[in-house]
C-alpha cells in the first residue's frame, strides 16, 4: 500500500457517518447489507448514504454487488488489514515488545473460535 492509498482511506473513515458505516458492515461479515438496512441502522436518509458510500468505495473500503432489486455492500477486510499493516509496518524499530500490545489486542478480538467437541 502507498501512501496516497493510506491517506485516501482514512479520509474516507474520518467522517462520523462513514466510520459508523463501515463498522457496522464489519460486523455484518460476510453477508453485507442492503443499502436500505444500511440506511435504517444509521438512521439516515438513504441517498445520503449513498453518497457516503460512494466515498468509502472509491477508497475501496466497501464493495457492492447486486441481488435482484436490492444493493448489498461489504466491507473489504482486505483493505483494511492494508491500512493496518501500513499503518504499524516500521512501528517497532527490531523490538517486537513495543508491537507485542497491539497484536495482542487485535488477536483477542478476532480469535478464531473453537468448535465444542460433542460429549457422546
Amino acid at each position: 500500500m502507498e501512501t496516497e492509498e493510506a491517506v485516501l482511506a482514512l479520509a474516507a473513515l474520518s467522517q462520523a457517518t462513514r466510520l459508523e458505516a463501515f463498522r457496522t458492515l464489519v460486523r455484518h461479515e460476510p453477508d453485507g447489507l442492503a443499502a436500505g438496512d444500511l440506511a435504517r441502522l444509521l438512521e439516515v436518509p438513504q441517498n445520503t448514504l449513498s453518497a457516503h458510500l460512494a466515498i468509502l468505495s472509491r477508497a475501496r473500503l466497501v464493495s457492492s454487488e447486486r441481488h435482484s432489486r436490492s444493493i448489498i455492500y461489504r466491507a473489504n477486510l482486505g483493505e483494511f488489514r492494508d491500512i493496518a499493516v501500513f499503518l504499524l509496518r516500521d512501528c517497532c524499530g527490531g523490538r517486537p515488545e513495543v508491537c507485542e500490545p497491539v497484536v495482542q489486542t487485535l488477536q483477542s478480538c478476532c480469535s478464531p473460535k473453537r468448535k465444542e467437541r460433542s460429549r457422546g
